[in-house]
């Protein structure tokens, strides 16, 4: 789990419609829009900016409902992701075009703005008919006056491109480089300062080029990586199907291009859409040597549901049992699904708080308890993110997260392991937590993570485990793994 707003400890915020006018005779079906790149994109933009709806959840609605497809589907794809990711650049530049302050413009002609700029200084569309196309849009959806300051700024835009706008707008690097990080690789300023830490880098350097790696990283487009549940579907299944064999995890293969629903496998839920790195972390706890009996394994924390996937086919080619518990009714349901027609039938899902246990004591062997946190393990996938979260964010979930862990050691009998596990590697939410738990506790021993993943480089981070977008292509995944006495 990564989001706050989609953990199962906190309400969901699922979007609701596309913000647009459906129009027609059948509501249902609304017909696609003029320009239905353009005016998708703007409708998930301004979603995200007025009620904090994620783009990974209500794009695919839109362009489903609106029958979008092919180059609009890919254009509206491109407009939406690109103009999140350096949303901070644009800003800043955005900011350099206008005579009053960016947060004086209305919250409808913002994305409209973002949209235009993003067009115009980060595609290979003309510059005039970005500018024009983006007008067009704004007069039918703000009005003709707002839409002529629209043009009016956007056409400034145009005078430099992205280069020779961020030399003007970002802090001069030898002076400020974290200042010049966030707005030249876009990313808020103290979560520049949080991953240089979490990298091992000085804040105060000037030099930073680890993070400047990284913070580029975010900004790509991530690959589509599908795992083949162990039992149900293979690598060559998959690679059959289009796909190619990934770099680390046995049951991972990468989709070039294509709609991974398209793959029989994915249809028939015999593999599904995870990260290598989500993989792995699920796969390092099933390679611990446990003393005694190994027939129970829990999943704390299970929505969406795969780890809990993966978990319970390896649980059932060992004979043992997987019970994935999740407290929103909604989200068990995927769980369910995910771990349907497992080897041996082996996942069970329980609509339970991790927080409240419904198990006893050490009633199992091993258990992964994969914590509610920032997500700024994921910024490439859901690029938003990072424009929500505060410096604030970690000390909030911080409680939540040392109590899961908490009760993961005390589910956990002697001689059996905890994996802890966030899509996060912001120090205070990472070995912070860990430290902190193990602090009272004299029954845990912490085990060297890197062992147990000995086909992945440069993984090490002390006895954790911590994957990088940079370096391993993959979210920045974070691991512990623990053996309770």
């Amino acid at each position: 789990m990564t989001d706050r707003s989609r953990s199962p400890y906190r309400p969901s915020r699922r979007p609701k419609g596309g913000g647009g006018q459906s129009g027609g005779k059948n509501p249902a079906t609304p017909p696609a829009p003029r320009d239905p790149a353009r005016r998708t994109a703007y409708d998930v933009l301004r979603a995200v900016e007025e009620r904090d709806a994620y783009a990974n959840l209500l794009l695919p609605t839109l362009l489903r409902e609106r029958n979008i497809t092919g180059r609009d589907a890919a254009l509206a794809t491109e407009l939406t992701y690109g103009t999140l990711r350096l949303q901070g650049a644009y800003d800043a530049i955005l900011d350099a075009c206008i005579d009053r302050s960016l947060t004086s413009v209305d919250k409808e002609v913002l994305p409209l703005l973002r949209l235009g700029a993003h067009q115009q200084l980060s595609t290979n569309i003309p510059p005039h008919a970005a500018v024009s196309a983006t007008v067009n849009i704004a007069r039918r959806v703000v009005g003709h006056h707002r839409a002529r300051f629209v043009n009016a700024v956007l056409r400034k835009v145009s005078a430099r491109d992205l280069d020779a706008w961020l030399a003007v707008v970002a802090p001069a690097r030898d002076a400020d480089a974290v200042g010049h990080l966030a707005v030249v690789r876009s990313h808020p300023r103290w979560m520049v300062d949080a991953l240089a830490a979490a990298l091992g880098e000085d804040p105060k350097s000037s030099d930073l080029a680890e993070t400047e790696r990284l913070l580029a990283a975010h900004n790509e487009r991530p690959r589509v990586t599908l795992v083949a549940k162990p039992g149900r579907a293979s690598v060559a299944d998959l690679i059959e199907g289009g796909a190619t064999e990934a770099r680390y995890s046995p049951f991972a293969a990468y989709l070039p291009e294509g709609d991974p629903a398209l793959l029989r496998e994915v249809r028939q839920r015999r593999a599904a859409v995870q990260d290598e790195a989500s993989q792995l972390v699920a796969l390092a706890l099933t390679r611990v040597s446990v003393e005694g009996t190994d027939a129970r394994w829990l999943d704390m924390c299970a929505g969406p549901g795969g780890k809990a996937g993966l978990l319970a086919g390896l649980a059932g080619q060992r004979d043992a049992r997987l019970l994935a518990a999740e407290v929103q009714p909604a989200r068990a349901g995927l769980v369910a699904q995910a771990v349907q027609r497992s080897v041996r039938d082996a996942g069970r899902v329980v609509v339970a708080d991790s927080t409240r246990p419904a198990w006893r004591d050490g009633a199992f062997d091993r258990v992964l308890v994969d914590v509610p946190c920032t997500g700024m393990g994921a910024l490439r996938r859901r690029p938003e993110s990072r424009w929500r979260r505060t410096p604030n964010t970690a000390d909030e979930l911080a409680p939540l997260q040392r109590d899961l862990l908490g009760r993961a050691l005390e589910a956990t009998r002697p001689g059996g392991v905890v994996a802890y596990v966030t899509c996060s590697p912001h120090l205070p939410e990472t070995r912070g937590v860990v430290e902190d738990v193990l602090a009272d506790r004299s029954d845990v021993t912490v085990l060297r993570a890197a062992d147990f993943l000995d086909e992945v480089p440069d993984v090490a981070a002390g006895d954790y485990v911590q994957f990088w977008p940079h370096r391993h292509g993959t979210d920045a995944m974070f691991l512990a793994l623990l053996r309770k006495h």
